[in-house]
């Protein structure tokens, strides 16, 4: 279900990416943990949705260069929910189709600061699920978690930059 976001543009920029915390990942089962690539999976699907729906409508001549990024970040997006749901099928489960919360709004700026808190979002939980796969020796899961990963990250960047931060 997509939410609009009615705020106004934040006056304090989000903070850039940065290393994650030095606590370490929540121990847990290979059931738990295909559970949690199921959520993650949802929020692929939610933001491939929101990357198409921004790169429509998005406004503004500052923002030109940004529209054809937003549609590789889609594109980028159904690539990880592919990789999501074969790595979940590896592990006997089954992939959900489930949609994360969609955020939209009617302000350009808004609009790629709720890309990038999602963005910022998937890096965190990235992070964990490549140490938790690691303390489950899923070598080839924490590998293609590695690859999405450092596309999150790319697309953070490019967001930042998109928001001049």
């Amino acid at each position: 279900m997509a939410k609009a976001d009615t705020r106004k543009s934040a006056k304090k920029a989000p903070a850039k990416v940065v290393a994650a915390a030095s606590k370490a990942p929540r121990k847990l089962t290979r059931v738990q943990l295909i559970a949690e690539l199921n959520k993650d999976l949802a929020k692929e699907f939610s933001a491939l949705i929101q990357y198409v729906q921004h790169a429509a409508v998005i406004t503004g001549p500052q923002y030109d260069a940004i529209t054809a990024e937003l549609v590789l970040h889609s594109n980028e997006e159904h690539a990880h929910a592919l990789s999501l749901s074969n790595q979940i099928d590896f592990l006997g489960g089954i992939p959900a189709v489930d949609v994360g919360d969609i955020h939209i709004s009617p302000d350009s700026k808004i609009m790629l600061e709720l890309d990038l808190e999602g963005e910022l979002d998937a890096i965190s939980r990235y992070k964990e699920r490549v140490a938790q796969a690691e303390m489950l020796q899923e070598y080839g899961l924490r590998r293609a978690l590695e690859d999405i990963l450092i596309v999150e990250e790319e697309h953070a960047r490019d967001l930042q930059s998109a928001l001049d931060l």
